[in-house]
């Protein structure tokens, strides 16, 4: 990436703040605008990052200033917005319209706290998620939103909730551009069943993520059967494996 932009007279770039990125966002029209990015979230908050975004363009960066005047954009301003890490590896967020009603209807808290968990995921129909695996089968990475109120014996129980959310996101994909669903095992052997390479190796058994352990499974005692299916199966695998290899095999 080039940000010659940011040259100043002595040669030197902009000092990037710890928290800011190079990138760009794509508007509402379709336009490129390159610029600094500041991500809302964190290792901690990652579900912040569907929200919003603060962003300057490279036309607003005034280089007499330490601080630059951030513009703090939601899914309503922009299509996307891209932020490259000191790697140059890209964080991809596209405006999706998607509700997440699994996290919604899944709360492990009751009453107030319960309550305000469910509002925070099925109030939200427009937000910002990652895109992990772009191409005829497109795949975002997408966290539920945790209760904003937990008091008493709950605290515990919300805390290790948030944790679980933190670390196990949904993963949604879009086929052709069509509707955004929820990918589970169940469904990644139905969308790669239009190609005969990938039905091939599915039939075959040549993918390990697709695959269930039979001693697992018999454990898992009275959970039903697509239950147990998402219990085994491992989704980012899926996406690594299967998904990566439909997109680069299949037209």
């Amino acid at each position: 990436m080039s940000f010659n932009a940011y040259a100043q007279e002595d040669n030197t770039d902009y000092e990037l703040r710890a928290d800011e990125k190079y990138g760009y966002i794509i508007d509402k029209s379709g336009k490129k605008i390159e610029g600094i990015v500041r991500l809302n979230g964190d290792a901690m908050n990652p579900w912040s990052n569907q929200k919003k975004v603060k962003f300057v363009a490279v036309s607003d960066i005034d280089k007499s200033k330490k601080k630059q005047k951030f513009k703090t954009l939601d899914p309503d301003d922009i299509k996307e917005y891209v932020a490259f890490d000191e790697n140059n590896n890209e964080r991809h967020f596209e405006m999706i319209k998607y509700t997440n009603t699994k996290e919604g209807f899944n709360t492990a808290t009751g009453g107030l706290s319960g309550n305000l968990k469910a509002f925070n995921n099925l109030t939200k129909s427009t937000q910002f998620a990652e895109v992990v695996k772009d191409g005829k089968i497109k795949v975002y990475k997408l966290y539920g939103y945790p209760t904003t109120f937990s008091a008493g014996g709950q605290i515990a129980v919300a805390e290790k909730e948030t944790e679980r959310m933190r670390q196990f996101p949904s993963y949604i994909y879009s086929k052709k551009g069509g509707k955004i669903e929820e990918l589970t095992l169940a469904k990644a052997k139905i969308i790669i069943a239009d190609c005969s390479y990938a039905k091939g190796k599915l039939t075959s058994g040549s993918y390990a993520s697709l695959k269930n352990d039979e001693k697992k499974r018999s454990g898992l005692g009275k959970l039903i059967k697509s239950q147990i299916d998402d219990v085994m199966s491992n989704v980012p695998e899926i996406v690594e494996e299967v998904i990566t290899d439909y997109n680069e095999n299949c037209k």
